[in-house]
């Protein structure tokens, strides 16, 4: 089984580029081309890894014993565009610690 913050690590980066090209290509394309099956298609694609961000953050703070105030930062990076490549830096040093905790007690 994984570890809970390096599964939120990649779908976190996953639901970024994927909201990322949802409103900087598959918008534009929408409105300004007239290709509304891009939206469709991409919006489909964020939705389900949002949905799958969701469960990673929930997942993770279960096992890091996260406090409120981090969950709901987790929560709203979601929402806001760069929001999870800016939390990367963060869940990179949880990552780090949990690693070496199951090092430790492993031995």
């Amino acid at each position: 089984m994984p570890n809970p913050v390096t599964f939120l690590r990649i779908v976190g980066l996953a639901e970024g580029v994927s909201f990322l090209v949802l409103l900087g290509i598959a918008m534009p394309l929408k409105y300004l081309a007239g290709r509304p099956e891009v939206v469709k298609v991409v919006g489909s694609l964020h939705g389900g890894l949002f949905l799958l961000y969701i469960l990673a953050v929930v997942w993770a703070a279960r096992d890091r014993k996260w406090s409120w105030g981090y969950i709901t930062a987790d929560l709203i990076a979601s929402v806001v565009p760069f929001g999870p490549f800016v939390m990367d830096r963060h869940w990179r040093k949880e990552q780090q610690a949990s690693l070496a905790e199951n090092v430790r007690s492993s031995r």
